[in-house]
């Protein structure tokens, strides 16, 4: 993973949450809110929170009392997350390092991280983090993508932006959200950590848009592979866009249009 594979900033946080949420993210985070509320949990803490939807899926399922920290190391996707929760006294919004977290020993019974992970420059520390902050017997919860054939939209987009910038393709796709999928990985990683009982599920979802503009727009503009393509070219952002649009109509058509995501969803016991 590259520096710049961690900075969502400008308008990369509301372009994330207008195209990409919907599009990848939601039907995991109401499956990582199910899980999680099933663990009866009264102190959660959510790592890597980006623009917040696992946390608008998990709030109405806390009990009253319980307690909710949500945290993100990029204060611009903490601060879009915030705008779009309503008003509640059981979350604390804070900026901070999962690998560095600001919590004592034992704080939390459920540490939560929705597509997190692949963005920790040293997963193995975040993890003991993770553990750390943890009751023994907490649960943390979280997910990855599985690798990027199985995500057929992201391909898609990686392997038309390779056909315009040949000599250079931006791999940031493959690279960093679906760079960290080998389940044998992040089972040492979490034994390494002093995890136990690693319970990893692979859950395939359909991605859905109502046109092929919308993926291309959301992949290209609303992820940090934006920067990738203005680095290549100034000013090739919009017709990267337009080409990556042509490419999924090609494939999927030009109307509606759905294709498989894949991710792995992890439950390790402290």
């Amino acid at each position: 993973m590259l520096e710049a594979d961690k900075v969502f900033a400008g308008s990369i946080p509301e372009n994330y949450d207008r195209h990409m949420v919907p599009l990848i993210f939601e039907a995991y985070a109401a499956e990582t809110a199910r899980r999680a509320a099933s663990f009866s949990p009264t102190a959660v803490l959510e790592t890597a929170a980006g623009t917040g939807a696992v946390t608008r899926a998990l709030a109405p399922k806390l009990d009253p009392g319980s307690t909710y920290v949500v945290t993100d190391l990029n204060q611009p996707m903490l601060d879009y997350a915030a705008s779009r929760q309503g008003p509640d006294s059981r979350i604390t919004w804070r900026q901070a390092d999962a690998l560095n977290l600001p919590f004592d020993d034992g704080s939390f019974d459920l540490v939560c991280c929705q597509f997190g992970a692949m963005f920790f420059p040293d997963r193995s520390a975040a993890y003991r983090e993770a553990k750390r902050v943890l009751k023994p017997g907490g649960h943390f919860l979280f997910s990855v993508w599985d690798r990027i054939d199985e995500n057929i939209f992201a391909d898609d987009v990686t392997n038309a932006l390779a056909r315009i910038f040949p000599h250079d393709p931006p791999r940031f796709l493959a690279r960093t959200p679906h760079g960290y999928h080998d389940k044998e990985m992040i089972r040492s990683d979490l034994a390494a950590a002093g995890f136990s009982d690693v319970a990893i599920d692979t859950i395939a979802e359909q991605s859905r848009a109502s046109s092929p503009r919308v993926p291309a727009v959301a992949y290209c503009q609303g992820t940090l592979l934006r920067n990738e393509i203005e680095a290549r070219e100034a000013g090739s952002l919009a017709s990267a866009t337009d080409y990556a649009e042509a490419a999924i109509a090609d494939r999927h058509g030009r109307g509606a249009v759905a294709a498989k995501i894949q991710a792995h969803i992890i439950v390790a016991v402290a």
